[in-house]
């Protein structure tokens, strides 16, 4: 049975034009017809390109989603009990907690999701301590180096009375807490005062920031993140 080939290729000359030209091969028997290969586009400076990289992207990006997502209904334990769970295992000041996802560094200690909870000690030095999300328990603690910010954090949280737990409580009724930190001289939202940053995430509305008053507790919206999506529908609390 005679088989026939047909190629449809692109000319120098589209080439030479700095147009983008598409390549279709196909073989196949005359009788049974043909199966399309897939389309291969040759760039301006001669580079090959699959059509299908912008829609991995895109999968990227919502695989993404749907791990924050997952992390985070999976995670039993609050900010607020992680950070009196860390403080158990070294006393201090608690100055950030993130609901970390699972780390691929090799370590076993630090492949699973966890709670990562930094702590100013009473003698100046930094501990970073992983707290299980689904029990609570310490993973592990290890000593950081030297901050430069240590006086500015305590010089920040100096005669205040709303700790990090308590910031993560007052922000508890925007959504689930997933990390608290401390801004310690305003910068982030440009009024120079000190704050803690809180970010909550629900269903309905996704990823959400706030910020704290060190001193009163009280929830307003994070005016940058508000800025951004050109809307602040949050309010504030005054609690």
């Amino acid at each position: 049975m005679r088989r026939n080939i047909v190629i449809a290729a692109v000319t120098a000359a589209a080439l030479i034009g700095g147009g983008t030209a598409t390549a279709l091969a196909t073989t196949g028997d005359a009788d049974r017809g043909t199966a399309p290969r897939a389309d291969v586009s040759v760039s301006d400076d001669g580079g090959v390109r699959d059509e299908a990289d912008g829609q991995g992207d895109d999968a990227a990006g919502e695989r993404d989603d749907r791990d924050d997502a997952d992390r985070v209904s999976s995670a039993k334990v609050t900010a607020a009990e992680a950070i009196a769970a860390a403080l158990r295992e070294t006393p201090g000041t608690a100055v950030s907690a993130d609901l970390d996802a699972a780390d691929d560094d090799g370590d076993d200690r630090r492949e699973r999701a966890a709670w990562e909870v930094d702590v100013l000690a009473g003698d100046g030095t930094w501990h970073s301590v992983r707290i299980d999300p689904g029990t609570g328990k310490v993973l592990g603690s290890h000593r950081d180096g030297d901050e430069d910010d240590t006086a500015e954090v305590r010089a920040a949280l100096k005669g205040t009375s709303v700790d990090a737990a308590d910031a993560a409580r007052a922000a508890a009724g925007k959504g689930t807490v997933t990390s608290v930190d401390l801004d310690d001289d305003g910068d982030d939202d440009g009024d120079g005062r000190a704050a803690w940053e809180v970010e909550t995430r629900t269903d309905s509305k996704g990823e959400q920031d706030w910020r704290v008053d060190p001193g009163t507790g009280k929830v307003t919206a994070d005016r940058s993140d508000s800025d951004d999506s050109g809307s602040d529908d949050s309010g504030s609390d005054d609690d």
